[in-house]
């Protein structure tokens, strides 16, 4: 997968830390947009981290190489899916949650966000993780791999969809 927490564009709180928002970008973006974007919202006891995903080639845009959470294929809702590239994807945003846990910060104050294709990964990383979390801002997106989700864990996680 190659993108790791040291890719992140971090927004750091101006007080002592006790949230996390982490937010994804969307196909061929980058973190620094979004950034530049949550810097500007200064909550003092919040930090914004803003990761870049790696490229790859992606097959919905004739195999040109960009920056992509998965490969998409198919724009058709019933079209095959990038389980494998989706499953990686999910285990980077859950060891981003983990290492904000290890630095003191409860999963119960940490939001996952995202636009488009970043939307979709932390929509689907949330509904996935094992712990409770703040909640979800998806934004114009869709939920990967939506057969596999009986069962899928929504008590304890507020969600927010927005387009």
């Amino acid at each position: 997968m190659g993108a790791n927490s040291s890719s992140a564009m971090n927004v750091t709180s101006a007080s002592k830390q006790t949230a996390t928002v982490i937010f994804l970008h969307g196909l061929g973006d980058v973190g620094d947009g979004w950034h530049q974007a949550l810097s500007s919202l200064k909550i003092p006891h919040v930090k914004y981290l803003c990761p870049t995903a790696p490229q790859r080639p992606v097959t919905l845009n004739g195999g040109m190489r960009m920056t992509a959470w998965f490969d998409l294929k198919t724009l058709d809702a019933s079209g095959p899916e990038d389980e494998e590239g989706i499953q990686k994807a999910t285990e980077l945003v859950h060891k981003l949650i983990e290492d904000e846990e290890k630095n003191g910060v409860d999963s119960k104050h940490i939001i996952l966000g995202g636009f488009s294709q970043g939307g979709a990964l932390a929509l689907y990383s949330a509904l996935r993780f094992q712990r409770p979390l703040a909640g979800v801002i998806a934004l114009s997106c869709w939920i990967p791999l939506n057969e596999t989700f009986p069962g899928v864990r929504t008590k304890d996680r507020q969600v927010w969809l927005g387009n």
